[in-house]
């Protein structure tokens, strides 16, 4: 079982299209629990939504019950109903089409991602992370030099 994550970062909106094009992604589930983007626009709900149709991707938000800033911190929300409601939908996601899951910050080691790595790790998932990093990170992408 595999399942990518990416976080968007300062990415133009033509990057991040070829990056889930390298990666053939079909579907892209937001897990950030504020879709909107003051430096980049681009990534905000409606608009990301829109790009990904017509791209032929799929887009599911679940920021209600995947995305951070919680009170009592993230990891004591890993422990909810809602959060293992929502791990659920993101699998179920993942068993039908290639999906990719987006936050905000391009390191998942700095994000609430991972927690949802960890998890998905333990339950048999392969995650592969989109980025374009070097191979010293563990990132996969074969981005073209003029995207670095």
């Amino acid at each position: 079982m595999d399942i990518w994550d990416i976080g968007h970062s300062t990415r133009t909106e033509e990057e991040f299209i070829v990056l889930l094009k390298e990666h053939k992604i079909k579907a892209v589930v937001d897990v950030r629990r504020f879709p909107s983007s003051k430096k980049s626009p681009h990534f905000a709900k409606a608009h990301l939504e829109t790009i990904l149709r017509e791209n032929r991707m799929d887009y599911a938000w679940l920021g209600d019950e995947l995305g951070g800033f919680r009170k009592g911190g993230y990891e004591q929300w890993t422990k909810t109903q809602e959060f293992a409601s929502g791990i659920k939908n993101l699998e179920d996601t993942a068993r039908q089409k290639r999906t990719v899951f987006l936050c905000a910050e391009r390191d998942y080691s700095r994000c609430h991602r991972r927690f949802i790595i960890e998890l998905l790790k333990r339950k048999g998932w392969t995650v592969h992370h989109i980025a374009p990093y070097s191979k010293s990170h563990n990132q996969t992408s074969t981005l073209p030099l003029s995207f670095r």
